[in-house]
């Protein structure tokens, strides 16, 4: 198993956590799996911008974006270098430390803000 640290999130996990991944299962998978409720509207078909996360440590871990994954980020809001679909991106045996951003399109246009 590998070490994911999730940053604190108002609202999705207010104290932040330590969770035990899975190698090979999605960041976004790891998440539900462990009660964090991280938006993904399409269903985890890299079709929205909704996962969204920031991986603070571990990036180079990760297998590259695909072309589909890095044209879906360019719409998402506060993209950084090390931004991901949490839908895409697979756990490794690199412990991560990833940050869910404030707000996702679907939020800021739902006026969740």
């Amino acid at each position: 198993m590998t070490q994911m640290i999730v940053l604190p999130h108002v609202e999705l996990c207010p104290d932040g956590a330590v969770i035990e991944a899975e190698p090979g299962k999605t960041i976004c998978q790891t998440l539900l799996e462990n009660g964090i409720a991280i938006e993904h509207a399409c269903e985890m078909s890299c079709a929205c911008t909704t996962c969204h996360v920031i991986v603070r440590e571990g990036f180079n871990s990760l297998e590259p974006a695909e072309d589909m994954e890095e044209d879906m980020l360019d719409k998402a809001w506060g993209l950084e270098p090390n931004s991901r679909l949490a839908c895409q991106a697979e756990v490794a045996d690199t412990a991560l430390v990833v940050e869910i951003p404030r707000y996702s399109i679907n939020m800021a246009r739902e006026g969740k803000h």
